[in-house]
């Protein structure tokens, strides 16, 4: 039967005249799958795989049913819910489609890398859900219903039909619990759900990735929720996308594989992944047809949530909904469930703000909300009418509690004022407006979760700290979320950062100088020369080299190149690992092309630092055709040693890289700490290691030119002063101004606070915000709590 199946497929491309790699890439089967089936290899292939590339080579009825077919008649008896594949465990095999074969990652390597991933899924959002106090006292209720047919595919497509079979009704109702059931009920996997802003998409999105880990039946895909605001689907495709915030959240997955690739590629080529895409909405007005299209051009099992206008704006844009997907919109709250909730919320009536108990309902128990939930009862009165429909969504609801419930001396009846909010939207701005403030506003020293006291933040000060990050994400052609502590400074003026780079490696170069003078001369190798002139040279070589440092940084934020992420590696003392796929060559060469450049830049700009200490220092006066020709020299000598060294070195120390271990697990503080490990281990390292080359490279070129450019001079004592210099001064001025952590060093924890624009204890701040709930953290990054939250923020600072 696979015979028969090979020999049909292979009659059907060449008849479309296409290569197994075209085919691949139209119908989203993998070239590895497409041969085993032609090759007859494949005894186990799914329907769902069939019905891709039917619909690539764009055959008739009859020869879809051809090839349908060729399966037994367990599987033929899938047509309309296609099978899943194996659960994801630990010993699991993986499926079918993603079969391995000698250039992949064996199957139980794969399959550990996804139970491990799952788990450490599981533990982010169950803590994430216990932060944002999702269950206290009770979730807020969740509802949908099926969008309106023109946001949703056809029937007999989300089904995954044959032609001329008849649809199945699908029941699209539902709550909060059966999330998962709904999702399992259709057979594409797509599903769309649709809200307002603030409705709970969010939550429902971690509702369903933990119902998904925590059923009996382990998922065949990982679900992991991806932020994807600030994708751009012009420059970045959905695949790389998915990659590149895996290998950000799990640095661990940057381990090699075989075939080359990371382990997080692997495991979204082998279809492990569940995309969960938060916040289509997010995306910049003008890309999200483009981000609907591509998209639409895959045949993945996703969840995608949106508001419902600028979900509904990209389908008539693309004149298509998301293909293969099933729609829901969640429903407003009703003014029986804010009966139910908000009281529960009000604890202190408990110690008498009411006077009465504890409990719920209509009495003083009710506590603050009593008299609010009466009025809004009245539903033909104008002020609960519009109070009620400010309140229809959990968001507003949670601003409400945490103003009115958790502080104490505020009376909810003022939000039925209609002259002091005369429409929803000044409620809706009041209640953002108060959120801040409100959470600020605690006694002077808190219990944490942690059991360490917490600062008293004053609450206008932290708002402008607030509005700063959150202004700072607006800079750019859409809103950003993701607020990641390595961007901190990236909003600041290229100058200025220029400035920061030159002014810090000036002090490095200084310093290392002056060090390296006082141990040679308190060892007695050389005769003192003075406080005086050790001074002047000292900052002389320091503002050259500060200088080529800066043109450096110049020209890579002239190519876009000086954003730098944090280092997801650590050192290993061996290179050879056939296990990891790592290509040491390749890798090695890749990284010295790159430092050989820079380091070449550098030792120009050294070169001129010694030429104006010789002039200055020198009692013997040369024309200016000599000291011409010997700068030229130099410049070439210095610009090739240093530019040989800092390549070799570097390079090396690529071949040396290992992905960090699961224990590096990011968080936003975690990351942090283990990129402030690297830096002082590069540190360390380099120190030494450029120390040595910059002496080995400088024989080596001397004698290379030695008689091309005269008698050249390369003796031992010097090449040593200018390695420990170079060495420790290049070392500490490469950490501090082209490592994440160190422009975080440099321009987040001394520069911004400088300039008022964040507090000097930039970290506490961010996890302090983090701990009151105006943060939230998406794996590696902090987001605020909603976008709206964020965008009132910017606008309160600009304002």
């Amino acid at each position: 039967m696979t015979d028969e199946l090979g020999a049909l497929l292979r009659r059907l491309r060449k008849r479309v005249r296409l290569t197994q790699e075209q085919l691949a890439e139209r119908s989203t089967v993998s070239v590895r799958t497409i041969r085993r089936l032609e090759t007859g290899r494949s005894t186990d292939h799914r329907l769902r795989t069939l019905h891709l590339l039917a619909d690539a080579l764009e055959v008739g009825t009859e020869e879809r049913r051809q090839l349908t077919d060729t399966l037994d008649r367990a599987q033929e008896g899938a047509a309309v819910e296609p099978p899943e594949p194996a659960p994801i465990t630990p010993d699991a095999a993986i499926a079918p489609d993603a079969a391995t074969s000698a250039a992949d990652p064996p199957a139980g390597g794969l399959a550990d890398a996804a139970a491990s991933l799952a788990r450490e899924a599981r533990r982010r959002w169950q803590r994430e859900e216990g932060h944002r106090r999702v269950h206290d006292p009770f979730p807020l209720p969740v509802r949908w219903q099926p969008v309106p047919a023109e946001l949703m595919d056809r029937p007999e497509n989300v089904q995954r039909l044959q032609p001329g079979a008849t649809p199945q009704d699908l029941n699209l109702s539902g709550d909060l619990r059966s999330v998962v059931e709904t999702y399992r009920s259709i057979a594409s996997r797509r599903l769309v759900i649709l809200g307002r802003a603030g409705s709970g998409k969010s939550v429902l999105a971690i509702k369903f990735a933990l119902d998904l880990l925590a059923a009996p039946a382990a998922p065949a895909r990982v679900p992991v929720i991806f932020s994807i605001g600030s994708w751009d689907p012009t420059t970045t495709t959905l695949r790389d996308l998915l990659v590149g915030r895996l290998l950000r959240d799990h640095p661990h997955l940057a381990r090699r594989v075989p075939s080359g690739s990371t382990l997080a590629a692997a495991l979204v080529d082998a279809e492990l992944i569940l995309p969960v895409l938060d916040g289509f909405d997010e995306i910049a007005e003008a890309l999200r047809a483009a981000a609907l299209e591509t998209l639409n051009a895959t045949s993945l099992p996703l969840v995608l949530t949106s508001r419902r206008d600028e979900y509904a704006r990209a389908v008539r844009a693309v004149h298509a909904p998301l293909v293969w997907a099933a729609g829901i919109e969640l429903t407003d709250l009703t003014v029986e469930d804010l009966t139910a909730y908000l009281p529960r919320t009000d604890r202190l009536v408990a110690h008498g703000r009411e006077g009465g108990g504890a409990g719920g309902g209509e009495g003083a128990g009710a506590g603050v909300w009593n008299a609010v939930l009466k009025r809004l009862r009245v539903r033909d009165a104008p002020e609960s009418t519009r109070l009620a429909e400010v309140l229809r969504t959990p968001l507003m609801v949670i601003l409400a509690r945490t103003m009115y419930s958790e502080a104490p001396g505020k009376d909810p009846e003022e939000l039925l004022d209609t002259a002091r909010f005369p429409t929803t939207g000044h409620l809706e701005e009041h209640l953002l407006a108060g959120f801040v403030p409100t959470v600020y506003r605690r006694r002077a020293l808190e219990r944490a979760d942690a059991g360490r006291e917490r600062r008293n933040r004053d609450p206008d000060q932290a708002q402008r700290w607030l509005g700063y990050l959150a202004h700072s994400l607006s800079q750019g052609t859409h809103d950003q979320q993701d607020l990641a502590w390595w961007r901190l400074s990236q909003n600041l003026r290229v100058s200025t950062r220029v400035l920061n780079t030159v002014l810090v490696s000036t002090l490095c170069m200084a310093v290392a100088y002056w060090l390296v003078q006082l141990l040679v001369t308190a060892s007695g190798h050389v005769e003192p020369t003075g406080l005086g002139p050790s001074v002047s040279y000292g900052l002389l070589g320091g503002v050259c080299s500060g200088a080529a440092f800066g043109i450096t940084y110049f020209a890579l934020a002239v190519f876009g190149r000086t954003t730098v992420v944090p280092s997801r590696v650590r050192l290993r003392l061996s290179a050879a690992d056939r296990r990891t796929g790592r290509r040491p060559l390749r890798t090695f060469f890749t990284r010295f092309r790159f430092m050989l450049l820079g380091g070449s830049v550098l030792g120009v700009g050294y070169s001129w630092a010694v030429a104006l200490v010789s002039v200055l220092g020198s009692e013997i006066t040369l024309s200016h055709t000599e000291l011409m020709k010997i700068v030229l020299i130099n410049t070439l000598l210095y610009g090739l040693i240093i530019g040989l060294t800092a390549g070799l070195i570097f390079g090396l120390l690529a071949v040396f890289e290992a992905p960090m271990d699961i224990t590096a697990a990011a968080t936003p503080i975690r990351l942090l700490s283990v990129n402030r490990t690297a830096a002082g281990r590069q540190l360390l390292v380099l120190a030494p290691a450029l120390g040595v080359g910059v002496v080995l490279c400088g024989y080596a070129v001397v004698h290379l030119f030695q008689g091309l450019l005269g008698t050249l001079l390369w003796p031992l004592e010097g090449a040593v002063l200018l390695g420990a210099t170079g060495g420790l001064g290049g070392a500490m001025a490469y950490v501090l101004a082209f490592t994440a952590w160190g422009q975080w060093l440099t321009l987040s924890r001394i520069w911004l606070p400088m300039t008022r624009r964040l507090p000097w204890d930039t970290v506490a701040f961010l996890e302090d915000a983090y701990q009151r709930g105006v943060l939230r953290q998406a794996g590696a990054v902090y987001q605020f709590r909603h976008i709206r939250l964020q965008r009132h923020l910017a606008q309160s600072y600009r304002h």
